[in-house]
């Protein structure tokens, strides 16, 4: 799905919404990303990454409420022995960094190793 995102392709689903993640606390993601009315504990959609300065190259993942904060290193994603994305694990804090309080708000976040023209996907377009 991220690869046909990325591209500007049509998606056959309708259940990945694209979503503001860092205008929207996690506490409001179930209700924006919820399929059915069945109790859920995982939702997915597409955020497009924002830079934290105009010039830089760190993204943007503060909230009104608080901020994302990646744990760990990122894990390759193989298919056929060939990288073909990352995985970050990144945990939310409630208030301003370096006091943030930990809360138990987990994401995983998946971007492609290249896109269709092998340029980074650091930047733009995850799940």
């Amino acid at each position: 799905y991220l690869r046909k995102k990325v591209a500007s392709k049509r998606i056959e689903i309708d259940f990945i919404k694209d979503v503001d993640l860092y205008k929207i606390e996690p506490w409001d993601l179930q209700e924006l990303c919820k399929i059915g009315n069945e109790e859920q504990s995982e939702w997915y959609f597409f955020s497009h990454k924002d830079k934290k300065y105009p010039t830089g190259t760190r993204t943007n993942r503060a909230t009104k409420a608080g901020f994302w904060k990646a744990t760990g290193r990122d894990k390759a994603i193989y298919l056929r022995h060939s990288l073909i994305g990352m995985r970050k694990t990144l945990v939310f804090y409630k208030g301003r960094a370096p006091n943030g309080q930990k809360s138990d708000w987990i994401m995983h976040e998946y971007r492609l190793e290249t896109n269709e023209n092998g340029t980074s996907q650091e930047e733009g377009w995850g799940v």
